[in-house]
This record gives C-alpha cells, sequence and structure tokens, in this order.
C-alpha cells in the first residue's frame, strides 16, 4: 500500500463542506468510494453534507454545487499497485489523465471535475482521493488489497473535514 498525498486544504471563512464518493457497486473495486461513504456515515461534523454517485458528469456536479470545499472518493485505474490512494489536490490544476484512464462511470470523474472547471463550477477547494482498483469486472465484492484501505481513507477525509470545520 502506497500513499500519494498532496497539501491539505485551507478552509477560507464560512465554508459550504461537501464529501461525494463516487462508484458502481456492481463494478467489483469500482464500488471502493461507495464502500468510503458508508464508513463516514454518521461521523463527519455536523453541516458536513456526504453523497454517493454513480459519476454521471452533471449530476457530479450538481451534487457538489454551492460546495466550497469539496472531497471527491473514486476508484482509479492508473497502473499502480492496487490499494495505492492518491491524493490530489484539484483546486489549482488538472487531474492527471493518465490516473483516471477508464471508468465504468458514464464519463470518468476527470473529465467531470474539468467540465465543473471550464464551466466554473469547481469549488474553490476540490481535493480527489483515488482508491487504485485491481478488479473491475461485473461483481459485488472489492478486492482483498482495496478493501484493505478503505478505512484508512475515510479516516484520512474524516481528519480533513475535521481540521477544516475547526479553522471555519
Amino acid at each position: 500500500m502506497h500513499l500519494v498525498r498532496d497539501a491539505l486544504p485551507e478552509a477560507r471563512g464560512r465554508a459550504a463542506l461537501k464529501v461525494v464518493c463516487v462508484g458502481n457497486p456492481w463494478r467489483c473495486d469500482d464500488a471502493a468510494g461507495l464502500e468510503v461513504a458508508r464508513r463516514l456515515h454518521g461521523t463527519l461534523p455536523a453541516g458536513v453534507e456526504l453523497l454517493e454517485r454513480e459519476g454521471e458528469p452533471t449530476a457530479l456536479i450538481d451534487a457538489w454545487d454551492g460546495a466550497t470545499v469539496l472531497w471527491l472518493v473514486d476508484a482509479v485505474s492508473s497502473g499502480s499497485e492496487p490499494g495505492t490512494i492518491h491524493r490530489l489536490d484539484a483546486s489549482e490544476r488538472e487531474l492527471p489523465t493518465e490516473l483516471f484512464r477508464g471508468s465504468t462511470h458514464h464519463v470518468g470523474l476527470a473529465e467531470a471535475v474539468e467540465l465543473a472547471r471550464a464551466l466554473g463550477r469547481l469549488p474553490a477547494q476540490t481535493v480527489v482521493y483515488g482508491i487504485e482498483g485491481g478488479s473491475f469486472e461485473v461483481g459485488n465484492e472489492l478486492t482483498p488489497a482495496v478493501a484493505a484501505v478503505v478505512e484508512r481513507v475515510a479516516e484520512a477525509v474524516r481528519e480533513e473535514v475535521v481540521e477544516c470545520t475547526r479553522k471555519r
């Protein structure tokens, strides 16, 4: 397991905080984001919105509408070792396309983020957690490598959200 990490977002003033977890429950490791959401449910500070989505770009952009700080969690397929955790700050630069090569969603998360950026609808602070998948075949169970890091990603997001709410 490897963690690739960028800087922590800094809250500026009052922030509408949202966590959007993306996935397909019928494509093995593509459900990793949804499993992170299940671990976060009921554990985030009051006022933080937690949403699950399947990844359709306009639904994603609508889901994070009004947020000033956003965390996105999804499975990725970059060729890294399954279970690798990628943390990227999408606030100031494009998401690397090689990290989001394929998607079982209609269009990938990277495309939705970049479409939102082009439309002026990307929250001022956007952090993306990508969990490297090993299998995106039909099925409803995570592979062992991905299942082993889901709680770690949930805890990392939870810590960032709590830290961000303290700064408000």
